[in-house]
């Protein structure tokens, strides 16, 4: 296994991803005081406002993804990626400012935008920066996702636990965002490739690299295991605090600590697969944390002491950490196309996923309880399962019946056929060379 190199443009993807978490998770830890002070108290049937401050997320990322090719195509990714970092930045500050709920609302749709070119660009701009086993790199990049969380709900937990306002925690995170916004902007070497993320497309291309994509029926399987992934890790993350409170009568550095347990599952489970998990070795990493996130999840509703939570919180976010990179990954090797375009796509289906699955925890949670609209995440983890199983034993028969698994696409189209699901190195340094 070669050894691992990393750059300047290297470090400012690893810090994307983690402001990216404090803006994701500074509003879920802080959700219970704003709530209050908002109006909406989430024990007085505020829990499906609550959940929606997640569609107000989500639908600018997903409107952001789908013309962030374009302009990518036209800026490149790594300025584009910049700009973005500044607009979810703005976003926060600005609903840290909020003095009424729709104020906040409108802050989270701008930072939204920004979150959802960051989502969908900065999977393939680490693709870029590494096109050889770019699995290992990828796992490792995004467990950054997890530090991020880490340290923003312990930092909060203690921040509220001291009294100190939620709107200093939503200012900061955004105030946190302009040291990777800096970094991209400001050009500078970089041992992984100072020309990565710089190429430039027009918009027929972007069109034509997205229908290709589309057209495989391949593809949708991989899409709707995005969905369900993207659900179920979201859900664990962002009602994990107000689950703990509510339901447990915690204080807000108990909300913090069991945050924090997940979050530190997914650190380990991200950076260890990226060091020791080969590419070929994706899809059974898939699918044995599929089928244990199911029976670690499920006991959920049921637990009665926070020890017992907090331990099944770490091991479910070890086992659930891997999903989001690598099955984006995986699809890579198993999908005919243009895999920046593959991801932003991919990412098109995960972030929806988060918002609709934690909408729904919120509106059974005010029907049936916080408890019970919890078995919601063991659904997503078996569904997930299901269809990377399906995917699997589709590779096996193509396997045994010598049918060609579908290789790397670059810019001239199909240009191999990868050996046990590996990407063909070839097609991707060239593709890394045309970049």
């Amino acid at each position: 296994m070669s050894k691992m190199t990393f750059g300047r443009y290297d470090v400012a993807a690893m810090l994307t991803f983690m402001v990216y978490a404090f803006g994701s998770m500074a509003v879920p830890m802080t959700l219970v005081p704003l709530a209050r002070d908002l109006n909406f108290p989430l024990d007085g049937g505020g829990m499906g406002l609550g959940g929606l401050l997640q569609i107000a997320r989500a639908v600018p990322m997903v409107a952001a993804m789908l013309f962030c090719g374009f302009m990518a195509g036209r800026w490149g990714k790594r300025v584009t990626l910049g700009v973005s970092i500044l607009f979810m930045a703005t976003g926060m500050i600005v609903a840290g400012l909020a003095p009424l709920y729709g104020v906040l609302f409108a802050a989270l749709l701008l930072a939204g935008l920004g979150e959802g070119v960051i989502e969908g660009l900065a999977t393939p701009y680490v693709q870029d920066l590494h096109p050889k086993d770019s699995g290992r790199y990828q796992n490792l990049t995004h467990s950054f996702w997890s530090v991020g969380v880490l340290v923003l709900v312990l930092t909060a937990g203690v921040l509220l636990t001291l009294g100190v306002s939620w709107r200093y925690i939503l200012i900061g995170s955004g105030v946190a965002g302009l040291v990777p916004a800096i970094l991209f902007l400001v050009r500078g070497g970089n041992r992984s490739g100072a020309t990565a993320g710089s190429a430039r497309s027009n918009w027929r291309e972007v069109l034509g690299h997205g229908h290709q994509v589309v057209r495989s029926r391949r593809f949708w399987l991989f899409f709707a295991a995005m969905f369900f992934a993207g659900g179920g890790e979201f859900c664990l993350t962002f009602w994990c605090a107000s689950f703990i409170q509510i339901e447990f009568a915690g204080t807000a550095w108990a909300a913090g600590a069991g945050t924090a347990c997940f979050a530190a599952g997914m650190f380990v489970g991200r950076f260890f697969s990226g060091l020791y998990v080969h590419q070929h070795n994706l899809k059974k990493l898939i699918l044995v944390a599929a089928a244990l996130s199911v029976v670690l999840v499920l006991p959920f509703p049921w637990l009665q002491s926070l020890w017992p939570l907090f331990i099944l919180l770490f091991l479910s976010g070890i086992v659930a950490g891997p999903f989001w990179p690598s099955i984006q990954t995986n699809g890579t090797t198993r999908i005919e196309g243009d895999y920046t375009m593959m991801m932003i796509l991919f990412s098109c289906a995960g972030v929806p996923g988060c918002g609709v699955f934690t909408l729904l925890i919120g509106v059974f949670g005010d029907l049936v309880g916080l408890r019970m609209s919890f078995l919601l995440v063991p659904f997503c983890f078996l569904m997930v399962f299901l269809l990377m199983g399906k995917d699997a034993l589709d590779h096996r028969r193509e396997r045994l019946g010598g049918v060609a698994t579908g290789g790397v696409v670059g810019a001239g189209g199909a240009v191999g056929v990868p050996r046990d699901g590996a990407v063909a190195e070839a097609p991707l340094a060239a593709e890394s060379a045309r970049l």
